[in-house]
């Protein structure tokens, strides 16, 4: 079958890695990819926003199938003109896909099906959203109603914090339209896992839990970012908790969104908080997470592209989904001043000397043969290992001949 992956990330080098090994992909591309990405598939400059162009390029090149990675797409509707012009994609269509582009509509169905989330309200008028930061006091937090490259979140210490969020968000437009609706939610405390799950509609099967880590600095301190790193399964995430997930959370969820005419085919992302009171949902996306794809995806033992097939067919339950009984941990190298301003164009250097581990691109591109940085989150250096410390061990091992100027990454993925 001939292949496109739609992204240009570590989530989509992580993706084209291992439908590479699919004896039945005689083709593969990626829209746009990147540095890395044109080492395993054809490169095609595409944006990943640009729904007609995918859609007319497939349809010229004959593509058998469509994996859309990224949320923007989804959000856009590109699987429904992929499905409208003859050509079968991997994802959700654009209304089951505002389960992660609205976090208002996702909170309002967890709400109707009663699925455990924290109490909340939603905003579109500035002052009203700052009384009731006044009223509820803090910690709270605050969260852009759209798509916000996994950063429209803030967990506010403080009520000023909190106003201050709010105002960006609502006044000065910091994510754009993003911005101009808000959800203000009780802050829960606890440790915080991801389950991604492969949904057909109706049945689930559950991926190993991993745990990213948001935050900038060490000691989970700075500014949110898209992630800098992850580990999966978490420890935290225990039988019993995962089978309380499945009843009370999983399950539900699926169901909910086919009652609501919405069937999710696709990766289903349940971001988790697993607080006194029992599991509950922070978030749901609406595709694979980045970075925890790339260490969940470093565990897959079974061949992608049939269960990517299974989703969109609704066959899961009859396709066999199988992971290594191991440990995965990603580092991110990111740019620095990321997630703020940062320089592109730094010569990368290392690479070849990478022992132990696979270097999943994210913000790379070829330049005169030699691959510079383009992003602010620029390589995840994966290892698989038997245990988690050991995996841990093996990713930062791996990542010491890795060099450009200005690097940084944080030195306590999966030990905080």
């Amino acid at each position: 079958m001939k292949v496109l992956v739609i992204g240009g990330g570590g989530r989509e080098h992580a993706i084209c890695t291992a439908l590479k090994k699919s004896p039945k992909v005689t083709g593969l591309w990626c829209a746009p990819g990147n540095g890395g990405i044109a080492d395993i598939a054809t490169c095609v400059d595409l944006k990943a926003t640009d729904v007609e162009g995918v859609v007319a390029w497939a349809k010229e090149q004959a593509m058998d199938f469509v994996v859309v990675a990224p949320d923007d797409p989804l959000a856009l509707g590109m699987v429904d003109a992929l499905e409208e012009a003859g050509i079968p994609a991997f994802g959700p269509r654009k209304n089951a896909a505002i389960l992660e582009a609205s976090k208002d509509f996702s909170k309002s169905l967890m709400s109707k099906y009663h699925i455990p989330t924290a109490k909340y309200q939603t905003f579109t008028e500035l002052e009203k959203a700052l009384s009731y930061i006044r009223e509820q006091g803090a910690p709270i937090v605050v969260k852009a109603d759209g798509l916000a490259l996994g950063k429209g979140v803030v967990v506010a210490a403080t009520v000023e914090e909190a106003e201050t969020a709010v105002r960006e968000m609502m006044e000065d437009h910091k994510f754009g339209a993003s911005g101009s609706k808000v959800v203000i939610e009780e802050c829960m405390v606890g440790p915080e896992v991801t389950v991604l799950a492969f949904v057909d509609g109706e049945h689930l099967v559950p991926m190993p839990s991993s745990q990213d880590h948001k935050r900038a600095y060490d000691g989970n301190k700075g500014p949110n970012t898209g992630g800098m790193g992850a580990i999966s399964p978490s420890p935290n995430y225990t039988p019993a908790i995962a089978k309380r997930c499945m009843e009370e959370i999983f399950l539900p969820t699926v169901a909910a969104l086919k009652a609501e005419g919405r069937p999710f085919h696709g990766t289903l992302y349940f971001g988790l908080m697993l607080t006194s009171d029992g599991p509950k949902v922070v978030e749901y996306n609406a595709r694979f997470g980045d970075p925890e794809c790339q260490t969940v995806l470093s565990l897959l033992e079974s061949d992608l592209l049939e269960i990517m097939l299974a989703c969109h067919n609704g066959t899961l339950d009859k396709t066999e989904v199988r992971f290594k009984n191991a440990a995965a941990c990603c580092l991110v190298l990111a740019s620095g001043g990321y997630p703020g301003s940062y320089e592109k164009g730094k010569v990368i250097s290392g690479l070849d000397r990478v022992e132990n581990a696979i270097v999943y691109h994210a913000g790379t591109a070829k330049q005169d043969g030699r691959i510079v940085t383009s992003g602010g989150r620029v390589l995840g250096v994966t290892a698989v290992a038997p245990s988690l410390e050991e995996a841990i061990a093996a990713s930062y091992a791996a990542a010491k001949p890795i060099t450009f100027d200005k690097m940084q990454f944080r030195t306590d993925i999966g030990r905080v």
